[in-house]
Protein backbone atom coordinates (compact mmCIF):
# COMPACT_ATOMS: atom_id res chain seq x y z
CA UNK A 1 0.00 0.00 0.00
CA UNK A 2 1.75 3.10 -1.31
CA UNK A 3 1.24 6.95 0.55
CA UNK A 4 2.22 9.87 -0.50
CA UNK A 5 4.10 12.46 1.27
CA UNK A 6 1.17 14.61 1.26
CA UNK A 7 -1.36 14.38 4.44
CA UNK A 8 -4.03 16.64 5.54
CA UNK A 9 -4.60 14.12 8.57
CA UNK A 10 -3.25 10.68 10.37
CA UNK A 11 -5.33 7.63 8.85
CA UNK A 12 -6.43 6.64 12.58
CA UNK A 13 -7.16 9.81 14.84
CA UNK A 14 -5.80 9.01 18.62
CA UNK A 15 -9.03 7.54 20.38
CA UNK A 16 -11.02 10.17 21.94
CA UNK A 17 -8.09 13.12 22.13
CA UNK A 18 -8.57 14.44 18.71
CA UNK A 19 -10.86 15.62 16.16
CA UNK A 20 -9.98 16.36 12.92
CA UNK A 21 -12.61 17.91 9.92
CA UNK A 22 -11.85 14.60 7.04
CA UNK A 23 -10.32 15.86 4.46
CA UNK A 24 -13.55 14.59 2.41
CA UNK A 25 -15.14 17.83 3.47
CA UNK A 26 -12.27 19.49 1.71
CA UNK A 27 -12.45 18.16 -1.22
CA UNK A 28 -16.57 18.17 -1.32
CA UNK A 29 -16.07 22.20 -0.73
CA UNK A 30 -13.52 22.59 -3.71
CA UNK A 31 -16.38 20.44 -6.29
CA UNK A 32 -18.90 22.48 -4.75
CA UNK A 33 -17.12 25.63 -5.97
CA UNK A 34 -15.86 24.04 -8.97
CA UNK A 35 -19.42 23.21 -10.11
CA UNK A 36 -20.24 26.37 -9.04
CA UNK A 37 -17.41 28.17 -11.87
CA UNK A 38 -18.75 25.52 -14.13
CA UNK A 39 -22.59 26.92 -13.85
CA UNK A 40 -22.00 30.22 -15.32
CA UNK A 41 -22.53 29.05 -18.12
CA UNK A 42 -26.01 27.59 -18.08
CA UNK A 43 -27.16 30.89 -16.71
CA UNK A 44 -26.90 32.53 -20.05
CA UNK A 45 -28.94 30.59 -22.50
CA UNK A 46 -32.13 31.73 -21.72
CA UNK A 47 -30.88 34.91 -21.50
CA UNK A 48 -29.33 34.88 -25.63
CA UNK A 49 -32.50 33.53 -27.01
CA UNK A 50 -34.27 37.23 -27.78
CA UNK A 51 -31.15 39.31 -28.17
CA UNK A 52 -29.44 36.84 -30.65
CA UNK A 53 -32.87 36.78 -32.31
CA UNK A 54 -32.41 40.74 -32.78
CA UNK A 55 -28.97 40.85 -33.42
CA UNK A 56 -28.76 38.44 -36.56
CA UNK A 57 -32.14 37.78 -37.13
CA UNK A 58 -32.08 33.60 -36.36
CA UNK A 59 -34.79 31.74 -35.81
CA UNK A 60 -35.83 31.04 -31.75
CA UNK A 61 -35.81 27.17 -33.23
CA UNK A 62 -32.26 27.98 -34.65
CA UNK A 63 -31.02 29.11 -31.04
CA UNK A 64 -33.19 26.79 -29.49
CA UNK A 65 -31.54 23.97 -31.33
CA UNK A 66 -27.79 25.17 -30.14
CA UNK A 67 -28.62 24.87 -26.44
CA UNK A 68 -30.92 21.23 -27.72
CA UNK A 69 -26.76 20.41 -28.67
CA UNK A 70 -25.29 21.55 -25.89
CA UNK A 71 -27.73 19.75 -23.10
CA UNK A 72 -27.81 16.40 -25.08
CA UNK A 73 -23.97 16.64 -25.16
CA UNK A 74 -23.90 17.50 -21.84
CA UNK A 75 -25.71 14.91 -20.94
CA UNK A 76 -24.05 11.73 -23.84
CA UNK A 77 -20.77 12.81 -22.32
CA UNK A 78 -21.61 12.21 -18.74
CA UNK A 79 -21.16 8.57 -18.24
CA UNK A 80 -17.74 8.83 -20.65
CA UNK A 81 -16.64 11.38 -18.59
CA UNK A 82 -17.01 9.16 -15.43
CA UNK A 83 -15.30 6.42 -16.82
CA UNK A 84 -12.16 9.01 -18.22
CA UNK A 85 -12.15 9.95 -14.39
CA UNK A 86 -11.13 6.61 -13.21
CA UNK A 87 -8.57 5.82 -16.15
CA UNK A 88 -6.75 9.65 -15.83
CA UNK A 89 -8.18 10.88 -11.93
CA UNK A 90 -10.70 13.58 -11.47
CA UNK A 91 -8.09 16.64 -11.59
CA UNK A 92 -6.97 16.25 -15.02
CA UNK A 93 -10.36 15.68 -16.45
CA UNK A 94 -12.19 18.86 -14.89
CA UNK A 95 -9.33 20.92 -15.70
CA UNK A 96 -9.59 20.32 -19.04
CA UNK A 97 -13.51 20.43 -19.50
CA UNK A 98 -13.24 23.65 -17.55
CA UNK A 99 -10.88 24.95 -20.40
CA UNK A 100 -13.26 23.74 -23.36
CA UNK A 101 -16.04 25.50 -21.68
CA UNK A 102 -14.10 28.86 -21.63
CA UNK A 103 -12.92 28.44 -25.24
CA UNK A 104 -16.59 27.64 -26.50
CA UNK A 105 -18.04 30.68 -24.73
CA UNK A 106 -15.33 33.17 -25.37
CA UNK A 107 -15.15 32.11 -29.49
CA UNK A 108 -19.00 33.01 -29.22
CA UNK A 109 -17.85 37.00 -29.06
CA UNK A 110 -16.97 36.25 -32.96
CA UNK A 111 -19.30 34.73 -34.48
CA UNK A 112 -21.47 35.90 -37.32
CA UNK A 113 -23.31 32.97 -38.84
CA UNK A 114 -25.65 30.16 -37.03
CA UNK A 115 -23.61 27.27 -37.80
CA UNK A 116 -20.89 28.89 -35.15
CA UNK A 117 -23.54 29.05 -32.46
CA UNK A 118 -24.32 25.29 -32.94
CA UNK A 119 -19.95 24.95 -32.76
CA UNK A 120 -18.96 26.64 -30.04
CA UNK A 121 -21.90 26.85 -27.69
CA UNK A 122 -23.72 23.42 -28.64
CA UNK A 123 -20.53 21.43 -29.25
CA UNK A 124 -17.59 22.51 -27.13
CA UNK A 125 -19.66 23.80 -24.47
CA UNK A 126 -21.60 21.04 -24.51
CA UNK A 127 -18.73 18.69 -24.33
CA UNK A 128 -16.47 20.68 -21.49
CA UNK A 129 -20.04 20.80 -19.16
CA UNK A 130 -21.01 16.87 -19.95
CA UNK A 131 -17.21 16.67 -18.57
CA UNK A 132 -18.64 18.59 -15.49
CA UNK A 133 -21.90 16.88 -15.04
CA UNK A 134 -23.42 15.34 -12.05
CA UNK A 135 -21.19 12.31 -12.69
CA UNK A 136 -18.31 14.09 -11.44
CA UNK A 137 -20.06 15.05 -8.17
CA UNK A 138 -21.57 11.13 -8.28
CA UNK A 139 -17.82 9.85 -8.64
CA UNK A 140 -16.49 12.15 -5.49
CA UNK A 141 -18.98 11.05 -3.53
CA UNK A 142 -18.80 7.59 -3.88
CA UNK A 143 -15.00 7.50 -3.96
CA UNK A 144 -14.58 10.05 -0.99
CA UNK A 145 -17.73 9.34 1.47
CA UNK A 146 -19.45 5.83 2.83
CA UNK A 147 -21.94 7.40 4.98
CA UNK A 148 -23.95 11.09 4.33
CA UNK A 149 -23.78 10.35 0.60
CA UNK A 150 -27.13 10.98 0.20
CA UNK A 151 -26.37 14.83 1.95
CA UNK A 152 -23.48 14.86 -0.27
CA UNK A 153 -24.78 14.22 -3.08
CA UNK A 154 -28.02 16.57 -2.44
CA UNK A 155 -25.20 19.54 -1.56
CA UNK A 156 -23.32 19.61 -4.54
CA UNK A 157 -26.25 19.07 -6.75
CA UNK A 158 -26.98 22.12 -5.19
CA UNK A 159 -23.38 23.98 -6.09
CA UNK A 160 -25.33 24.01 -9.52
CA UNK A 161 -28.52 26.09 -8.69
CA UNK A 162 -25.59 28.21 -6.34
CA UNK A 163 -23.71 29.17 -9.38
CA UNK A 164 -26.91 30.21 -11.08
CA UNK A 165 -28.11 32.48 -8.34
CA UNK A 166 -24.53 34.04 -8.31
CA UNK A 167 -24.44 34.43 -12.14
CA UNK A 168 -28.02 35.11 -13.61
CA UNK A 169 -28.35 38.57 -12.14
CA UNK A 170 -25.10 39.52 -13.49
CA UNK A 171 -25.40 38.02 -16.54
CA UNK A 172 -28.68 39.52 -17.43
CA UNK A 173 -28.06 43.12 -16.32
CA UNK A 174 -24.89 43.04 -18.89
CA UNK A 175 -27.02 41.76 -21.90
CA UNK A 176 -29.31 44.34 -21.01
CA UNK A 177 -27.03 47.73 -19.61
CA UNK A 178 -24.56 46.47 -22.33
CA UNK A 179 -24.63 43.86 -24.70
CA UNK A 180 -24.25 39.75 -24.68
CA UNK A 181 -20.86 39.76 -26.00
CA UNK A 182 -19.57 40.59 -21.92
CA UNK A 183 -21.67 38.29 -20.62
CA UNK A 184 -20.27 35.04 -22.74
CA UNK A 185 -16.57 36.46 -22.00
CA UNK A 186 -17.61 36.66 -18.22
CA UNK A 187 -18.58 33.14 -18.18
CA UNK A 188 -15.21 32.07 -20.08
CA UNK A 189 -13.26 33.77 -17.69
CA UNK A 190 -15.46 31.85 -14.39
CA UNK A 191 -14.55 29.16 -16.02
CA UNK A 192 -10.99 29.90 -16.02
CA UNK A 193 -10.96 31.28 -12.78
CA UNK A 194 -12.09 27.83 -11.18
CA UNK A 195 -8.96 26.01 -12.87
CA UNK A 196 -6.05 26.62 -10.41
CA UNK A 197 -8.68 25.30 -7.57
CA UNK A 198 -8.98 22.02 -9.12
CA UNK A 199 -5.46 21.61 -10.04
CA UNK A 200 -4.18 22.89 -6.46
CA UNK A 201 -6.87 21.48 -4.07
CA UNK A 202 -8.72 18.63 -5.62
CA UNK A 203 -7.69 14.85 -5.14
CA UNK A 204 -8.51 11.78 -6.64
CA UNK A 205 -8.59 9.41 -4.23
CA UNK A 206 -8.78 9.32 0.14
CA UNK A 207 -5.24 6.95 -0.55
CA UNK A 208 -3.86 9.94 -2.24
CA UNK A 209 -3.67 11.53 1.13
CA UNK A 210 -3.36 8.43 3.10
CA UNK A 211 -7.06 8.38 4.46
CA UNK A 212 -10.03 6.33 4.72
CA UNK A 213 -13.32 7.49 3.19
CA UNK A 214 -15.52 9.43 5.42
CA UNK A 215 -17.63 6.81 7.57
CA UNK A 216 -15.34 3.82 6.12
CA UNK A 217 -14.17 1.58 9.07
CA UNK A 218 -11.07 0.46 6.88
CA UNK A 219 -8.57 1.84 4.30
CA UNK A 220 -9.38 1.66 0.93
CA UNK A 221 -6.16 1.05 -1.66
CA UNK A 222 -6.80 3.10 -4.68
CA UNK A 223 -7.38 1.14 -7.54
CA UNK A 224 -5.31 0.92 -10.14
CA UNK A 225 -6.07 3.15 -13.24
CA UNK A 226 -9.17 1.57 -15.32
CA UNK A 227 -7.98 0.97 -19.07
CA UNK A 228 -10.32 1.43 -22.02
CA UNK A 229 -12.75 4.12 -21.04
CA UNK A 230 -15.29 3.71 -23.94
CA UNK A 231 -15.18 0.05 -23.86
CA UNK A 232 -16.58 -0.14 -19.83
CA UNK A 233 -18.62 2.49 -20.11
CA UNK A 234 -20.62 0.94 -23.50
CA UNK A 235 -20.40 -2.35 -21.57
CA UNK A 236 -21.62 -1.03 -18.43
CA UNK A 237 -24.50 0.44 -20.68
CA UNK A 238 -25.04 -3.37 -21.92
CA UNK A 239 -25.94 -4.51 -18.84
CA UNK A 240 -27.86 -1.54 -17.60
CA UNK A 241 -30.24 -1.86 -20.38
CA UNK A 242 -31.13 -5.57 -19.72
CA UNK A 243 -32.14 -4.10 -16.54
CA UNK A 244 -36.28 -2.69 -15.87
CA UNK A 245 -34.98 0.02 -12.67
CA UNK A 246 -32.76 1.65 -15.95
CA UNK A 247 -35.50 2.14 -18.14
CA UNK A 248 -37.69 4.18 -15.21
CA UNK A 249 -35.13 5.80 -14.04
CA UNK A 250 -33.86 6.85 -17.75
CA UNK A 251 -37.36 7.93 -18.21
CA UNK A 252 -38.32 9.96 -15.22
CA UNK A 253 -34.57 11.66 -15.52
CA UNK A 254 -35.44 12.92 -18.75
CA UNK A 255 -39.08 14.23 -17.87
CA UNK A 256 -36.98 16.07 -15.05
CA UNK A 257 -34.74 17.46 -17.74
CA UNK A 258 -37.40 18.25 -19.80
CA UNK A 259 -39.06 20.56 -17.06
CA UNK A 260 -36.01 22.18 -15.81
CA UNK A 261 -33.17 22.79 -18.11
CA UNK A 262 -34.93 22.77 -20.84
CA UNK A 263 -38.06 23.90 -20.30
CA UNK A 264 -37.91 26.48 -17.41
CA UNK A 265 -33.91 27.07 -17.68
CA UNK A 266 -34.13 28.10 -21.64
CA UNK A 267 -37.50 28.95 -21.93
CA UNK A 268 -38.83 31.10 -19.13
CA UNK A 269 -37.07 34.41 -19.33
CA UNK A 270 -38.39 34.56 -23.43
CA UNK A 271 -41.92 33.52 -22.30
CA UNK A 272 -42.56 35.97 -19.51
CA UNK A 273 -40.88 38.85 -21.71
CA UNK A 274 -43.78 38.10 -24.17
CA UNK A 275 -46.06 38.72 -21.34
CA UNK A 276 -44.57 41.94 -20.67
CA UNK A 277 -41.95 41.33 -17.82
CA UNK A 278 -38.88 42.74 -17.95
CA UNK A 279 -35.85 40.53 -18.55
CA UNK A 280 -33.94 41.47 -15.25
CA UNK A 281 -36.79 40.62 -13.44
CA UNK A 282 -37.48 37.79 -15.39
CA UNK A 283 -34.27 36.79 -14.78
CA UNK A 284 -34.07 37.53 -11.35
CA UNK A 285 -36.76 35.33 -10.68
CA UNK A 286 -35.05 32.73 -11.96
CA UNK A 287 -32.16 33.40 -9.80
CA UNK A 288 -34.87 32.66 -6.72
CA UNK A 289 -35.59 29.40 -7.88
CA UNK A 290 -31.20 28.77 -7.33
CA UNK A 291 -32.10 30.15 -4.26
CA UNK A 292 -34.48 27.49 -2.44
CA UNK A 293 -33.17 25.06 -5.38
CA UNK A 294 -30.29 25.01 -2.61
CA UNK A 295 -32.73 24.55 0.06
CA UNK A 296 -34.72 21.91 -1.24
CA UNK A 297 -31.43 19.78 -2.80
CA UNK A 298 -29.99 19.36 0.29
CA UNK A 299 -32.75 18.74 2.00
CA UNK A 300 -34.06 16.21 -0.50
CA UNK A 301 -30.39 14.73 0.33
CA UNK A 302 -31.30 14.26 4.41
CA UNK A 303 -34.02 12.80 3.41
CA UNK A 304 -32.93 10.39 1.00
CA UNK A 305 -30.55 9.24 3.86
CA UNK A 306 -33.78 8.85 5.91
CA UNK A 307 -36.64 7.83 3.96
CA UNK A 308 -37.68 5.50 0.33
CA UNK A 309 -35.91 6.86 -2.74
CA UNK A 310 -39.12 5.54 -4.59
CA UNK A 311 -41.71 7.74 -2.92
CA UNK A 312 -39.38 10.82 -2.35
CA UNK A 313 -38.99 10.57 -6.27
CA UNK A 314 -43.22 10.16 -7.14
CA UNK A 315 -44.46 13.30 -4.66
CA UNK A 316 -41.51 15.49 -6.46
CA UNK A 317 -42.62 15.05 -9.59
CA UNK A 318 -46.07 15.46 -8.87
CA UNK A 319 -45.91 18.29 -7.25
CA UNK A 320 -43.75 19.71 -10.07
CA UNK A 321 -46.45 18.62 -12.70
CA UNK A 322 -49.44 20.47 -10.61
CA UNK A 323 -47.07 23.76 -10.47
CA UNK A 324 -46.55 23.81 -14.06
CA UNK A 325 -50.42 23.62 -14.93
CA UNK A 326 -50.95 26.65 -13.06
CA UNK A 327 -47.94 28.81 -14.77
CA UNK A 328 -49.90 29.62 -17.59
CA UNK A 329 -52.05 32.14 -15.67
CA UNK A 330 -49.59 33.24 -13.70
CA UNK A 331 -47.27 34.95 -15.95
CA UNK A 332 -47.65 38.45 -16.86
CA UNK A 333 -46.03 42.29 -16.82
CA UNK A 334 -45.12 41.88 -13.23
CA UNK A 335 -44.20 39.87 -10.10
CA UNK A 336 -46.88 39.17 -8.03
CA UNK A 337 -47.45 37.06 -4.91
CA UNK A 338 -48.64 33.97 -6.61
CA UNK A 339 -45.73 33.88 -8.90
CA UNK A 340 -43.47 34.45 -6.05
CA UNK A 341 -45.14 30.85 -4.69
CA UNK A 342 -44.45 29.25 -8.19
CA UNK A 343 -41.01 30.48 -8.13
CA UNK A 344 -40.60 29.41 -4.31
CA UNK A 345 -42.00 25.87 -4.75
CA UNK A 346 -40.49 25.35 -8.32
CA UNK A 347 -36.97 25.74 -6.63
CA UNK A 348 -37.68 23.85 -4.04
CA UNK A 349 -38.42 20.59 -6.59
CA UNK A 350 -35.61 21.63 -8.98
CA UNK A 351 -33.03 19.03 -8.71
CA UNK A 352 -34.58 17.33 -5.50
CA UNK A 353 -34.89 14.50 -7.82
CA UNK A 354 -30.94 13.57 -8.17
CA UNK A 355 -30.07 12.29 -4.85
CA UNK A 356 -33.21 10.00 -4.68
CA UNK A 357 -32.04 8.96 -7.98
CA UNK A 358 -28.58 8.62 -7.07
CA UNK A 359 -29.24 6.58 -4.34
CA UNK A 360 -31.46 4.17 -6.83
CA UNK A 361 -28.52 3.72 -9.06
CA UNK A 362 -26.13 2.66 -5.95
CA UNK A 363 -29.05 0.40 -4.81
CA UNK A 364 -29.24 -1.45 -8.53
CA UNK A 365 -25.52 -0.88 -9.46
CA UNK A 366 -23.22 -1.16 -6.89
CA UNK A 367 -19.47 -0.21 -8.04
CA UNK A 368 -20.86 1.45 -11.54
CA UNK A 369 -23.14 3.53 -9.89
CA UNK A 370 -21.63 6.29 -11.52
CA UNK A 371 -21.16 5.67 -15.17
CA UNK A 372 -24.77 4.02 -15.04
CA UNK A 373 -26.49 7.71 -13.66
CA UNK A 374 -24.21 9.18 -16.07
CA UNK A 375 -26.28 7.15 -18.89
CA UNK A 376 -29.28 7.98 -16.77
CA UNK A 377 -28.32 11.56 -16.73
CA UNK A 378 -28.05 11.35 -20.43
CA UNK A 379 -31.21 10.82 -20.77
CA UNK A 380 -31.96 13.61 -18.38
CA UNK A 381 -29.99 16.16 -21.03
CA UNK A 382 -31.79 14.48 -23.59
CA UNK A 383 -35.65 15.35 -22.63
CA UNK A 384 -33.95 18.80 -22.01
CA UNK A 385 -32.93 18.65 -25.46
CA UNK A 386 -36.19 18.14 -27.03
CA UNK A 387 -38.02 20.69 -24.88
CA UNK A 388 -34.92 23.70 -25.67
CA UNK A 389 -35.88 22.95 -29.22
CA UNK A 390 -39.47 22.05 -29.37
CA UNK A 391 -40.04 24.96 -27.07
CA UNK A 392 -38.79 27.10 -29.33
CA UNK A 393 -40.40 25.54 -32.37
CA UNK A 394 -43.52 26.11 -30.42
CA UNK A 395 -43.13 29.74 -29.87
CA UNK A 396 -42.38 30.33 -33.94
CA UNK A 397 -45.45 28.25 -34.41
CA UNK A 398 -48.01 29.14 -32.09
CA UNK A 399 -47.04 32.76 -30.71
CA UNK A 400 -46.96 31.22 -26.95
CA UNK A 401 -45.55 29.14 -25.05
CA UNK A 402 -49.26 27.25 -22.93
CA UNK A 403 -48.98 24.43 -24.66
CA UNK A 404 -45.44 23.32 -23.62
CA UNK A 405 -46.45 24.51 -20.00
CA UNK A 406 -49.04 21.79 -20.22
CA UNK A 407 -47.47 18.91 -21.79
CA UNK A 408 -44.51 19.08 -19.40
CA UNK A 409 -47.10 19.38 -16.62
CA UNK A 410 -48.65 16.17 -17.71
CA UNK A 411 -45.59 14.09 -18.16
CA UNK A 412 -44.54 14.68 -14.90
CA UNK A 413 -47.20 12.84 -13.77
CA UNK A 414 -46.26 10.14 -15.74
CA UNK A 415 -42.95 9.98 -14.02
CA UNK A 416 -44.14 9.55 -10.85
CA UNK A 417 -46.30 7.13 -11.48
CA UNK A 418 -42.92 5.46 -13.21
CA UNK A 419 -40.93 6.04 -10.09
CA UNK A 420 -43.34 4.08 -7.60
CA UNK A 421 -42.85 0.60 -9.50
CA UNK A 422 -39.33 1.07 -10.03
CA UNK A 423 -38.46 -2.35 -7.87
CA UNK A 424 -36.58 -2.83 -5.01
CA UNK A 425 -33.43 -4.75 -4.62
CA UNK A 426 -31.75 -6.01 -1.48
CA UNK A 427 -28.30 -6.09 -3.47
CA UNK A 428 -26.40 -4.25 -5.78
CA UNK A 429 -25.51 -5.82 -9.02
CA UNK A 430 -21.80 -6.92 -9.29
CA UNK A 431 -19.28 -4.37 -11.25
CA UNK A 432 -18.56 -5.21 -14.64
CA UNK A 433 -15.33 -3.81 -14.49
Amino acid sequence: MTQTTEAAAPVQAPSGRRHRVHRAWFVAAVTFVTIIGAAAFRSLPGLLIDPLHQDFGWSRGTIGAAVSINLALYGLTAPFAAALMDRFGIRKVVAVALTVIALGSGLTVWMTAAWQLLLCWGLLVGLGSGSMALAFAATVTNRWFTERRGLVSGILTAASASGQLIFLPLLSWMVESYDWRPAAVTVALAALAVVPFVWLLLRDHPADVGLKPYGAREFVPKPAPVTGAARRTLKVLGSAVRTGPFWLLAGTFAICGASTNGLIQTHFVPAAHDHGMPVTAAASLLAVIGVFDVVGTIASGWFTDRFEPRRLLAVYYALRGISLLFLPMLLGPSVHPPMIFFIIFYGLDWVATVPPTLALCREHYGEDSAIVFGWVLASHQVGAALIAFLGGVARDVFGTYDMVWYASGTLCAAAALMALVIRRTSAPLPALS
